[in-house]
């Protein structure tokens, strides 16, 4: 439109870059195969990124696909919530309006938060899950945009962006797994220093392998003397070549400059600044075009015209004259959208602000604050808040500032950018004392605060305090992911209530505070929470006091089980019925109800976390909700109400999908395995566990996913998976937070491993440690598999050499501790019938009646596992004492028919063996075997003879040098026998082979004259 007069810098030719082109070009092809492509496009100011990208969307143009371009805006130090993703979007609505409108079916409330133009922004809710949600529902909409069509979206000036955008780009990198999408973001390279808040993110990136990044160097003299070829339309002297090119030092827009100083006569054209170098082309502009420049500058990355016009001052004609100038002097450029202008290049538009005068700056950033208030149609309705607070603060007017700083930070608290919430609420904490009393005075907590509760003040009347600022960054430090800088936050709110009498808004911090110390895995948050404790107590009913109760009945019944938590969640529910906070009453009473099945009532306080669940959806409280639905499933597994605790769990994972809540995703995954497990189902109970460990956000829900994978591991016989799932939980769980839902499991699971390994000591060592942390009431759940565990474990060590010593005091430890357990519920009544068979079995007097009992236990209970064990044991003792064949038979048949329907393989091996050595077959059809001749179990196994007797000595624990010497060969010919043994029994270790000798009854075991206890 104004480029009649416009003077040619730039070249026509494309120079260079081919290999980059080459790459982009590939990405677009690996895209439209339905393999999601990630870009990163780096390089100085100037090094030619721009014309880079505008090759690469040409290309993606001729190939058909829809291209849309987003920029980070930069607005004064901060930049636009999700500006890129906003504009992107909006490109893409206008491109495919029918397309975008389908794939945000549903959730345009949500969706809303980064395009306005889908509808009406939601207050909330709020929550640590709020900017994932949102995440993954921007990740899902651009999936179901790319399904059948080739979508580009670029996003620019990456070294700008906002930390929220930054956030959604990292998550949209590495979870995007399908749709021909391509994401190309650049950013200038010189501007990411060290403390750079990009650099993070990057070297994040460059570890992920789905990411490719381009990193453009500086031209060649022969590039250079090509782009000057190309701007010339003829072929430079060489002499005027090496002078660019020595000044320009191969970067392509100073190239650009130098020439086009060249042409119009600049006397500083080839002078020692850059930066006068791109001032002076500004300067032979007329006057008001220069004025323009100014304004334009100082008034972000782009200006829409209608503000442009308001804030000059100038008549319609004369600002487009100026305009006119601008642009044919290739300094301006209009915007793709056509309603504003920005500078040609990011680095003329720095020079022209950095050359603005002092009190200058101000006054044009208080008229543009100004023309803003004015007429609040000037721009984007989403931008106007963020933008007037940025110009009023630059104008550096504290009365103006303030408020429209508060304002801002409420707007990205509701667009979920609560990292910038942060920065503006700290903004507003570096004006507060600068503002005027009567600005300050004026301020309400219910315009612009919502986190702490009222407490005995109307919060449209009281005046809004520096200490409600603080309770809005704390949380929404937390929220945003900056845990660390919550604490700081909280320590100084604590340091200015020393000096008040506000014991209320004390505790409410403490409170704070021991989230974040768990959060941080700095301990487990209980000195904080007993600080919050007795600051509250005795006080008049309040919210606060509501919330210190309820969190706190919340921490005893995780970390510190016991009567005293029953009576503080009955007392936070009464005070939050007093006061009417009926979520807080609801979290309340859902622990209320897990506390009162745990202390003998399952019927009375599984029925009321049911009420709670019914009454939190019926709300729409979708973080309660997904909390219920989690804690009523594990109780009803705690209580052996497997099936039940199925339904549960599904119903939970459909609303937790439905809300996005991918933490709480994966817990009820987490609980939906268990149950699976417990009822046999384990090829879904593994499919439930990967799920929840790919949903999990944080660290403890990974731990908890991980440790499920072990477990199914460890029961199929595979050792090193177990022990790998194992290693990671504990790394996911981290060593602070000791809570029994946690550590009681990873117990069982050390034990587990290392009774298959053979390591008997190491079982006891682990058995100690679990009983010295303490095994509280309410987690039978976890402590009567970890007992059953230890007593198997040592009835299958009773030949091993180092099982002897100690084995009575091992034993003692294990029915003592279960004479402490509760055994109310049948399952538990079954697993201590189990428990008391496993330690006579261990002590050579178990009898088939002993097993008869547990199997009982068991039969009513779909334990198909436990089931198989149990008559696998029946089995052995009825053919140990000469019982009924037909009877023994009878019950290997149904274990080895269980064992094989789980893929139990070391359950199905013990059964095999047994049946082997008793000539009994393990299906209907199967004719019994005939009673000679005998099969020697080791040589079924394809031991040779030497390696048989090669393993007696390994399963009696003598060295490599030991057994050399018994059997007259030289240790490393006893090396390679004792290597050719676990490769043919398929374990990885002597202490392994050992305990498989031993557990397959291949040799008999040593009498107590041989040096081993009898027990």
């Amino acid at each position: 439109m104004l480029g009649d007069v416009e003077t040619r810098s730039v070249s026509p030719v494309f120079v260079g870059r081919a290999d980059e082109l080459a790459l982009l070009t590939d990405a677009l092809a690996r895209a439209a195969t339905g393999e999601p492509q990630a870009l990163l496009i780096g390089g100085e100011a100037g090094v030619g990124k721009t014309r880079l990208t505008e090759e690469f969307i040409a290309e993606a143009g001729r190939r058909d696909a829809v291209v849309a371009v987003g920029g980070c805006v930069e607005i004064g130090a901060e930049g636009l919530p999700f500006a890129p993703f906003s504009t992107a979007l909006r490109a893409l609505r206008r491109r495919l309006p029918e397309e975008l409108a389908a794939a945000a079916a549903g959730q345009e409330d949500e969706l809303a938060r980064i395009l306005p133009e889908l509808g009406e922004t939601p207050r909330g809710p709020h929550d640590e899950e709020s900017t994932a949600r949102l995440f993954e529902l921007t990740a899902r909409l651009l999936e179901r945009l790319a399904a059948d069509r080739t979508v580009v979206l670029v996003l620019e000036d990456l070294h700008w962006a906002d930390t929220s955008t930054r956030h959604l780009l990292a998550y949209l990198f590495r979870t995007l797994a399908g749709g021909r999408l391509v994401i190309a973001a650049t950013y200038r390279a010189d501007d990411v220093h060290r403390r750079h808040p990009l650099r993070p993110l990057l070297a994040e990136l460059d570890r992920l392998r789905t990411v490719r990044r381009l990193e453009l160097s500086r031209f060649t003299r022969s590039e250079v003397r090509r782009q000057l070829a190309g701007i010339l339309s003829s072929e430079p002297d060489e002499a005027f070549v090496d002078r660019v090119f020595a000044r320009s030092d191969g970067n392509a827009f100073f190239v650009e400059e130098l020439v086009a100083c060249d042409e119009s006569g600049c006397r500083t054209g080839l002078t020692e600044s850059l930066r006068d170098l791109l001032l002076v082309r500004v300067e032979v502009l007329p006057e008001a075009a220069q004025r323009v420049a100014r304004l334009v500058a100082e008034g972000g990355s782009t200006v829409e015209y209608p503000l442009l016009l308001a804030v000059s001052g100038m008549s319609e004609d004369a600002l487009i004259d100026a305009l006119r100038a601008a642009v044919g002097a290739n300094i301006l450029l209009a915007t793709p959208d056509g309603d504003g202008y920005r500078f040609r290049h990011s680095l003329v538009r720095e020079a022209v602000s950095d050359d603005l005068l002092p009190g200058e700056r101000a006054r044009v950033n208080r008229r543009y604050a100004e023309a803003l208030e004015a007429d609040d149609t000037l721009v984007r309705a989403e931008e106007r808040v963020i933008r007037l607070a940025s110009y009023w603060y630059y104008a550096h007017d504290p009365a103006k500032a303030l408020p429209a700083v508060l304002e801002a930070s409420v707007a990205a608290r509701r667009r979920h950018a609560y990292s910038e919430q942060l920065r503006l609420l700290e903004r507003a904490m570096d004006l507060w004392d600068s503002a005027p009393d009567e600005v300050r005075g004026a301020l309400r907590p219910a315009d612009y605060t919502e986190v702490y509760p009222p407490c005995g003040c109307d919060p449209a009347t009281t005046p809004l305090r520096r200490l409600d600022l603080l309770a809005e960054a704390v949380v929404a430090a937390r929220y945003g992911g900056e845990r660390e800088r919550a604490l700081k936050i909280t320590k100084l709110a604590l340091r200015l209530l020393e000096e008040e009498d506000d014991p209320l808004r004390a505790a409410w911090f403490w409170t704070e505070r021991s989230k974040l110390v768990i959060g941080l895995a700095r301990g487990d948050g209980w000195e904080e929470l007993g600080t919050a404790q007795e600051l509250v107590r005795g006080m008049p009913p309040s919210q606060v006091h509501a919330e210190v109760l309820a969190f706190a009945a919340g921490w005893g019944m995780l970390h510190q089980p016991g009567p005293e938590n029953l009576a503080t969640a009955e007392r936070a529910v009464e005070v939050a019925r007093l006061v009417g906070a009926e979520e807080v009453e609801l979290n309340a009473r859902l622990t209320l109800g897990s506390l009162v099945a745990d202390a003998g009532d399952p019927a009375a306080g599984i029925a009321e976390m049911y009420r709670v669940l019914e009454r939190a959806t019926a709300l729409e409280l979708s973080v309660l909700a997904a909390r219920s639905h989690i804690n009523l499933s594990s109780q009803l597994e705690s209580q052996g109400r497997s099936t039940e605790a199925v339904g549960v769990a599904r119903r939970g994972i459909d609303l937790v999908r439905r809300y996005r809540l991918r933490d709480s995703e994966a817990w009820v995954q987490g609980n939906l395995a268990d149950s699976l497990y417990s009822l046999g189902r384990w090829e879904e109970a593994a499919e439930a566990a990967g799920q929840a460990l790919r949903s999990a956000q944080s660290a403890k829900p990974r731990g908890s996913a991980a440790s499920r994978l072990a477990h199914l591991a460890l029961a199929r016989g595979e050792l090193a998976e177990a022990a790998a799932q194992l290693a990671a939980a504990h790394e996911h769980f981290g060593s602070h937070d000791r809570q029994p839902q946690y550590r009681i499991p990873l117990y069982r699971l050390a034990l587990g491993v290392a009774a298959a390994e053979g390591r008997i000591l190491d079982v006891r060592a682990e058995l100690v440690r679990a009983v010295a942390e303490g095994m509280p009431p309410g987690h039978q759940r976890y402590s009567w598999p970890l007992l059953l565990a230890a007593a198997s474990a040592e009835a299958d060590a009773r030949g091993l050499p180092a099982a002897g010593a100690g084995r009575a005091e091992a034993l003692e430890l294990i029915r003592t501790q279960a004479r402490t357990l509760a055994a109310a519920a049948p399952v538990w009544a079954a697993h201590a019938a189990y428990v008391r068979a496993e330690l006579r079995r261990a002590e050579d007097r178990d009898t088939p009646a002993d097993w008869a009992e547990a199997e009982a236990a068991l039969r009513p209970l779909d334990r198909p596992y436990l089931l198989a064990r149990a008559r696998h044991r029946r089995a052995e003792a009825l053919l140990a004492e000469g019982g009924d064949r037909g009877e023994a038979a009878a019950a290997l048949r149904a274990a080895h028919g269980a064992a094989e329907g789980l893929n139990a393989r070391r359950l199905r091996e013990d059964l095999a063996l047994l049946a082997q050595r008793a000539r009994l077959a393990l299906t209907e059809d199967e004719p019994p075997a005939a009673p000679e001749p005998a099969v020697d179990p080791a040589g079924a196994l394809g031991l040779t003879s030497r390696e048989r007797d090669v393993l007696r000595l390994v399963a009696a624990g003598r060295s490599n040098r030991q057994i050399a010497e018994e059997l007259f060969i030289s240790p490393k010919t006893a090396s390679v026998h004792v290597s050719n043994i676990l490769g043919k029994l398929g374990v990885t270790g002597r202490g392994e082979a050992a305990a498989l000798a031993h557990r397959l009854r291949l040799f008999p075991r040593e009498t107590p004259a041989q040096g081993v206890a009898a027990g």
